[in-house]
């Protein structure tokens, strides 16, 4: 299958498009993590070639049929350069079949670098440029602005890393400013913010990354998740434990804006197309 050319997204929000997506397939976003233990369990070398193989099979299986894609990054980047054009590939072929792509590349910086990370994964020019990026708002939010911006521009989205499901973010994100506000409540605060002055029907163009594992934290820190305005994207369903309780208790009020995000629960049941499809809306059935 050869690489598509780059194509410009519809200019309709990314929050209202996620939002009939999430409505149409289920409020399941799929992991695509390709470790070499996934690659080693599908009878796939663990080189660039596995990694293609792997992805195309999933999206064949899975193609316009789930709320969203959501390939991380990292286990494409660390084959260099072949492991990246297969991502070009796996965001040109999301297009073609009409699924929403997340790339989880959990980008962020300052300045001209964060505006280069911006064009990267958020221009109509470039061929990392999926439906939407994770961003990383620890250098500040107001360092974000480059992507957020564009994001909005382009009708692309971003979801900001907020409450995380690994035990260490709690150390920085429940941390509580002279004002008595966590660094996640500001960091929710402020990109509520700028989804207010986006036009959109349901959702805003920034979403934030909050756990589903992460227990009474929102209720403990005070943090309002309906005032975002915009989507959750929820890791933890599944592998890690977090079903429909621990979904209600996290996102209490917020449910409808909840894409759960699984991958281990999903792709070890490859990779027969059956399985695929089985296992998927088995989680989104999880879920109601």
């Amino acid at each position: 299958m050869n690489i598509a050319t780059p194509a410009a997204t519809s200019r309709v929000c990314f929050g209202d498009r996620l939002y009939a997506a999430m409505r149409a397939h289920g409020p399941v976003c799929v992991g695509i993590d390709p470790h070499a233990g996934l690659l080693h369990e599908w009878g796939l070398d663990d080189d660039a070639n596995g990694v293609r193989e792997f992805s195309l099979r999933v999206i064949e299986a899975l193609g316009g049929r789930v709320g969203a894609f959501k390939p991380q990054a990292a286990f494409f980047e660390r084959h260099g350069s072949r492991g990246v054009a297969v991502l070009e590939q796996f965001i040109a072929v999301c297009r073609e079949v009409g699924s929403l792509c997340i790339v989880d590349a959990k980008r962020g910086d300052i300045g001209s670098t964060m505006d280069g990370y911006a064009h990267a994964f958020l221009s109509d020019s470039s061929p990392l440029a999926g439906d939407a990026v994770t961003l990383s708002p620890y250098l500040g939010v107001r360092s974000l602005m480059p992507a957020l911006e564009l994001a909005r521009d382009t009708g692309r989205g971003v979801f900001v890393l907020a409450l995380t499901s690994n035990p260490e973010g709690a150390s920085v994100q429940h941390a509580r400013g002279e004002d008595g506000m966590s660094v996640a409540g500001h960091i929710v605060s402020q990109l509520a913010d700028f989804n207010r002055r986006c036009e959109q029907q349901h959702l805003g163009p920034v979403g934030i990354v909050v756990g589903a594992t992460v227990g009474d934290a929102v209720k403990r820190l005070g943090i309002d998740l309906a005032s975002l305005n915009g989507a959750f994207l929820a890791p933890g369903v599944g592998a890690q434990g977090a079903g429909p309780a621990q979904v209600r208790e996290v996102f209490a009020g917020a449910q409808d804006a909840v894409l759960a995000s699984s991958s281990r629960a999903i792709l070890r049941s490859g990779p027969s197309v059956k399985g695929l499809r089985d296992a998927y809306r088995a989680t989104v059935d999880s879920l109601q």
